[in-house]
């Protein structure tokens, strides 16, 4: 955990490349007080790879994707967990630790993602299709995750897909990302008219675009969340975290990265030798979280994530699944 002998100075270090030191200035006194705070209530923050650099790189003490949080969520130590995500992410750190106190610095922090299935429509799909094993993104509520099989996130779903040794999945909600793990398995997968409203955006002709911007000299990486036309102009399709083990594996001197904005930030940051394109969609859950939520959130102790006990039994069976994987 980020002790007190750490600066605002020293944090601004890490973000000088993204944030100006005008804009840093403005930050300190909320920087200052959530370091003091982090101490006083033996706390951690965790962080997504969406968040703002002054988040992601600054006040945080985990960062990650969807999994990494999940997976790093079960060795917390700390008494209290502040999230900075949304809300199903929350929900997740609070299933892996349910005699933890997790805080979610701003209750409007949804996803389009979550918000498109309900537990009764998992299981109209399993009436429908008796039998077949329901895979469940963890971009859903813990309501969800307590009807289905197993979880997965962006990735891992090949690998969990491929586990359950199956010709057929019910993989739900996002239908694009089903789509594509269909088509990299082999696996017939049903799934649902949900989708992410940051990447369901990006279209084949903006990627199109990009590359006669730059004469083809730039490489193209997108999320799965898009539609297989965009994956299919791609170079590569991955996670965000696999995003980053790309970029820092083959070090591409110019890189357009489709997903969210501030994962731009916050690779920037990380490898300054790189040039980012920056075609991104903003994420308006996502950046609900800042300096100054998470701060409110760590002195007033809200909001205080809780899940109903029989449902966070079985959604729990079903993250614990996929972390087994």
């Amino acid at each position: 955990m980020t002790s007190t002998l750490v600066t605002a100075d020293d944090l601004f270090q890490r973000v000088r490349h993204v944030v100006p030191a005008v804009e840093w200035a403005t930050m300190i006194d909320d920087v200052e007080a959530i370091l003091r705070l982090k101490e006083e209530r033996n706390a951690v923050i965790l962080a997504h790879n969406y968040m703002r650099p002054e988040i992601f790189h600054g006040v945080s003490d985990i960062v990650g994707d969807s999994l990494a949080l999940a997976r790093e969520a079960t060795k917390v130590e700390a008494d209290v967990i502040v999230l900075a995500g949304v809300h199903f992410m929350a929900e997740t750190a609070k299933l892996l630790n349910p005699s933890k106190t997790v805080l979610i610095p701003d209750l409007r922090s949804g996803c389009s993602l979550a918000e498109s299935i309900t537990p009764a429509d998992v299981r109209e799909l399993r009436r429908q299709h008796p039998g077949v094993p329901v895979v469940t993104y963890v971009n859903t509520s813990a309501a969800v995750k307590a009807e289905s099989d197993i979880c997965c996130t962006s990735g891992n779903a090949v690998k969990v897909i491929e586990s359950l040794g199956v010709p057929e999945v019910i993989m739900i909600p996002d239908q694009f990302l089903a789509a594509n793990i269909a088509r990299q398995t082999g696996v017939k997968v049903i799934t649902h008219p949900g989708a992410c409203e940051v990447h369901e955006r990006f279209t084949a002709k903006e990627i199109k675009q990009i590359r006669a911007d730059y004469a083809g000299d730039v490489t193209v990486l997108v999320h799965p969340e898009c539609p297989p036309e965009v994956v299919d102009e791609a170079d590569y399709a991955g996670s965000t975290a696999q995003m980053v083990s790309f970029v820092a594996e083959n070090r591409p001197a110019r890189v357009a990265l489709i997903t969210e904005c501030s994962m731009s930030d916050n690779v920037a940051q990380q490898y300054p030798d790189v040039e980012f394109v920056r075609p991104c969609n903003l994420c308006p859950h996502m950046k609900r979280n800042s300096l100054a939520s998470i701060r409110h959130a760590l002195e007033t102790m809200t909001n205080q994530v809780t899940i109903d006990p029989a449902v966070a039994v079985r959604a729990r069976a079903a993250v614990d699944a996929m972390l087994a994987v």
